[in-house]
């Protein structure tokens, strides 16, 4: 994919709408997205979809699961209003909406502790995928009521932590970027702004104490993200936000283009996957992945990583 990846189906429909600025309903992007449908690569995220239109594993199964091939189609820009996904999209809301996942939702010292990284990436990619309904907005709801005074979302069950988690907050910005663009919900835009400072307020990978880097994860580009964050990822979401001319992303775009590749890498210009949290395998086993995105190098250029941070740089107009 490498020597023509800015024509490769994969990756296609983002070069369409996010560097060549089309209108999404344009008929170049709905033909790339129609190609999109037919790669190798889509086949194999839905290979395990059986005849009654169900993937038979747990949704959150890493990365078999519905929640998990739906949130990467969602990413890829798979085409909205395929009727074809709406059963998995149930599993995922069956699943999140049950009494056995509610049960699991615990209160310590006023703050509900959740992976509301789990109910931030549905309501994403059921908006993403044009399939969205009311349990969407059920879902929302949940990300606002759960909100930590600090603007996030934390799983952390000590009662003394009460700062937010990147991890579980990135995610649930993103759902409800979308969702408040899509319902036109005040409070949810509230939400999302809160949310989006606490991502800001860290300058998107760095303590605000000493200004030294959170995790040394987080400014290791990789893809998919899943739910693991990375400074791009945060990029990613807070340039959907429209927020990225907030001066407290200089910091993270500088160090996105500290990685782009010179004449020593191939193609120059572009971004290497500098990790990645999944291993290609066909055994449906925790953390396996029969798609092949790109594996990691120092040298090489990860189209996916690539397409991505060249529409940041490109909204930030770098």
């Amino acid at each position: 994919m490498q020597r023509n990846w800015l024509q490769a189906p994969e990756i296609r429909p983002k070069v369409l709408l996010y560097l060549d600025h089309l209108p999404a309903n344009s008929a170049e992007v709905r033909q790339a997205q129609a190609r999109l449908q037919e790669t190798a690569l889509v086949r194999q995220l839905l290979s395990d979809q059986n005849e009654s239109g169900l993937i038979p594993f747990h949704p959150y199964n890493k990365w078999f699961g519905a929640h998990w091939v739906l949130a990467c189609l969602a990413d890829l820009g798979y085409p909205p209003g395929d009727e074809r996904l709406r059963l998995l999209l149930d599993q995922c809301y069956t699943w999140l909406l049950s009494r056995e996942h509610e049960s699991r939702i615990i209160t310590l010292e006023g703050r509900v502790r959740r992976c509301a990284s789990q109910e931030g990436n549905c309501v994403y990619y059921s908006l993403a995928l044009g399939l969205a309904d009311e349990r969407t907005q059920q879902l929302a709801e949940r990300l606002l009521r759960w909100q930590w005074a600090d603007g996030g979302w934390n799983c952390d069950k000590r009662p003394e932590a009460h700062v937010s988690s990147f991890n579980e907050t990135w995610l649930p910005l993103r759902g409800l970027v979308y969702y408040a663009r899509a319902s036109g919900d005040p409070a949810a835009q509230r939400a999302m702004e809160r949310a989006a400072d606490v991502l800001l307020q860290r300058h998107l990978y760095r303590r605000r104490s000493d200004g030294a880097v959170i995790d040394r994860n987080f400014i290791l580009l990789h893809y998919p993200h899943y739910w693991h964050y990375d400074f791009l990822a945060g990029l990613k979401v807070i340039a959907e936000a429209g927020l990225l001319a907030d001066p407290r992303c200089a910091a993270a775009l500088d160090l996105l283009e500290s990685k782009r590749l010179d004449d020593g890498g191939f193609p120059a210009g572009g971004f290497p996957a500098e990790a990645r949290y999944y291993r290609v395998d066909d055994k449906p086993l925790s953390g396996h992945s029969r798609v092949d995105w790109g594996g990691t190098s120092q040298r090489l250029m990860n189209p996916f990583v690539t397409i991505d941070a060249l529409r940041v740089l490109a909204d930030a107009g770098r």
